[in-house]
């Protein structure tokens, strides 16, 4: 068997190991150990550990080695804490960047409110749970560390909806969320609604008192769900956004509150259901933009229920081919929010503007520290910023950045 020498790891969070010149990928693997292994296809499948780091520890959960959802757990939180603010400062160092760090959270174990579950029927009942790494091959899981515990305890039921409305040809998608009002469950990928799987399905969601199951495009509505977003409770779109733990959302906002602090007028981009536009209606007038009329939908009428919110418009516009332009950026705060693929359209127009103060919020290092390079050349740099961890043993980080005119 060949000797490897784990060199860093890379962004999907798989240990980059060395040898004689040559490069392979290993899971399960961290920075300084020597591992065992052979390599097909740039990818070591199976490395065993020969010289442990002194950052490993004993994973917690059942399902770690084949489940694909966490890839980080082998590692100490103090480890993990780095290595992700490691990967937010690399790419700002390959973009010539640099910012400060002011803060760091980490969303505590069995946190997520959100989560999209895989399904399939099988022979004997169903599968259901996450993919194995690398694979379409679903995991079956039974105790999960990172659900908070009433999704934990709803996977019985989930199994059975796989069960009754899965195919053994076909794979479900079920998104369920945690409201004030019970599970939110959305499904899609599964049998045409008829009578009778209606009835089963209706039947299932009463058992296990969801607030609603949605089916394709098709609701069986309880109750409302509801989620806070400050004063305000919203009911989304069925599988729509949501910020995946309520630590880490706080965090975000927390952030977001202070970098804007003082604003009369906030424009937020890419708003969502309104995760920050209503909580900053609270005190300053918002304008919120997102490219589909439902979550706007959604943000309006949970506005309309709160008294004393300071005047809230909205605009629905695709932003990556409509971006706002100069003379539509006049406001005295921007927050933007885009999606993993960053804002590299907007971004342009942002800097042509004459906006002296945003908010960035991005899920992926690499398109915003493209984006804050762009913004850089015109002046607008990073004064502070804030790393999010709430997809614990993920690979995933977020960040907010305060971004200021110099």
């Amino acid at each position: 068997m060949t000797i490897w020498t784990v060199e860093r790891l890379g962004r999907k969070g798989d240990g980059v190991a060395i040898t004689d010149g040559a490069r392979a990928l290993a899971a399960l693997t961290l920075p300084g150990e020597v591992i065992e292994g052979e390599a097909e296809a740039g990818r070591i499948a199976a490395p065993r550990i020969v010289t442990p780091s002194a950052d490993r520890v004993r994973p917690a959960c059942p399902h770690y080695r084949a489940c694909g959802g966490c890839s980080l757990m082998h590692g100490s939180e103090e480890f993990v804490r780095g290595w992700k603010v490691g990967v937010v400062t690399e790419a700002l160092r390959a973009q010539g960047l640099a910012a400060p760090i002011a803060g760091v959270h980490v969303s505590p174990p069995r946190s997520r409110r959100r989560a999209v579950l895989s399904g399939r029927r099988t022979k004997k009942g169903a599968l259901q749970g996450f993919h194995a790494r690398a694979s379409e091959v679903i995991v079956d899981i039974a105790d999960c560390h990172v659900l908070r515990p009433a999704i934990q305890a709803a996977l019985p039921l989930l199994r059975r909806i796989v069960i009754a409305g899965g195919s053994r040809a076909g794979e479900l998608s079920l998104t369920v969320s945690e409201s004030l009002t019970g599970l939110d469950v959305a499904v899609t990928g599964g049998k045409p609604m008829e009578p009778e799987l209606f009835q089963t399905l209706a039947a299932l969601a009463d058992e296990g008192d969801l607030a609603r199951l949605t089916w394709d495009d098709q609701s069986i509505t309880r109750r409302p769900p509801l989620i806070p977003f400050g004063r305000a409770q919203v009911t989304p779109p069925p599988g729509s956004f949501l910020q995946a733990t309520a630590e880490g959302e706080a965090a975000l906002l927390a952030a977001v509150r202070d970098i804007t602090r003082g604003a009369g007028r906030v424009l937020d981009l890419f708003a969502g259901c309104g995760t920050f536009s209503l909580p900053l209606a609270e005190t300053a007038d918002v304008h919120a933009v997102e490219g589909l009329s439902a979550p706007l939908q959604a943000l309006d009428a949970a506005a309309r229920r709160v008294a004393g919110l300071h005047r809230i418009t909205h605009e629905i516009r695709d932003l990556a081919r409509r971006p706002l332009l100069p003379d539509e950026l006049r406001f005295d705060a921007i927050v933007i929010d885009p999606p993993r693929a960053g804002a590299e359209t907007q971004a342009r127009e942002i800097a042509k503007s004459g906006v002296e103060r945003a908010a960035w919020v991005s899920c992926d290092p690499v398109t915003f520290a493209r984006d804050a390079r762009i913004l850089a050349e015109s002046g607008l740099v990073i004064s502070r910023l804030f790393v999010i961890d709430q997809f614990r043993w993920s690979p995933h980080v977020e960040t907010v950045a305060e971004i200021r005119r110099s």
